[in-house]
């Protein structure tokens, strides 16, 4: 049996100065990764999604309602779309990218990121190894759930933003993929002021919260 973190959309336009910030999305990055340095052994393995936008048609709009639509965010290949510089990469294995041509919330449905592609630790923020590969979609590439199951992981810890939508998302269809799921709050930054509800479905859905 393995254990696996889920780091969700810790990308820049959802942290403090994006064109869809979160707040404490930055702060949440940083407590992601002292997390990462004291709690690594404890996982077996650590994937982190990202929002992917190359034409995800209605998703963005001039006038977004925020809840169907929302402002341009995300863009691939932009700096918006890179992992917020204080979120430390050094123990993620892998990268799953979604909403590539549509609305995308839950993790698991992103598919694999090329390796030449994905942010490394030691990289500048903003810069982009394998620009070229950015708006390239793998139509063979293999998707979050079968990641994990090639692992033979059985249990995950999603962590990330936003705590209202990807978060919730991700952990409630790794409920229903038959994983045990644990959302570590405190390692979450959500939209809505009350967040309660969100967190009371995801309980109800079958996720423990820590």
């Amino acid at each position: 049996m393995s254990r696996a973190l889920i780091i969700v959309d810790v990308q820049n336009d959802f942290c403090e100065g994006g064109s869809l910030a979160v707040p404490g999305g930055a702060a949440v990055a940083g407590a992601i990764s002292e997390y990462l340095d004291a709690h690594h052994t404890e996982f077996d393995h650590v994937v982190a999604t990202q929002d992917w936008h190359i034409d995800p048609g209605s998703h963005f709009s001039e006038t977004p309602d925020y809840r169907d639509s929302w402002p341009r965010h995300c863009v691939a290949g932009t700096r918006g779309a890179d992992l917020h510089p204080d979120l430390d990469t050094e123990y993620v294995d892998a990268y799953f990218r979604k909403g590539q041509f549509a609305a995308a919330y839950s993790g698991f449905e992103g598919l694999l990121a090329p390796e030449d592609a994905v942010p490394t630790g030691e990289r500048q923020a903003g810069g982009l190894p394998g620009a070229a590969a950015a708006l390239e979609t793998d139509e063979d590439a293999i998707g979050l759930d079968d990641w994990l199951q090639s692992h033979d992981v059985e249990d995950v810890v999603v962590v990330g933003i936003a705590t209202d939508y990807c978060v919730k998302a991700t952990a409630l269809d790794a409920v229903q993929a038959g994983y045990g799921v644990t959302v570590v709050r405190s390692l979450t930054a959500g939209i809505a002021e009350d967040l309660e509800d969100a967190v009371a479905e995801m309980e109800l859905g079958g996720a423990d919260i820590a």
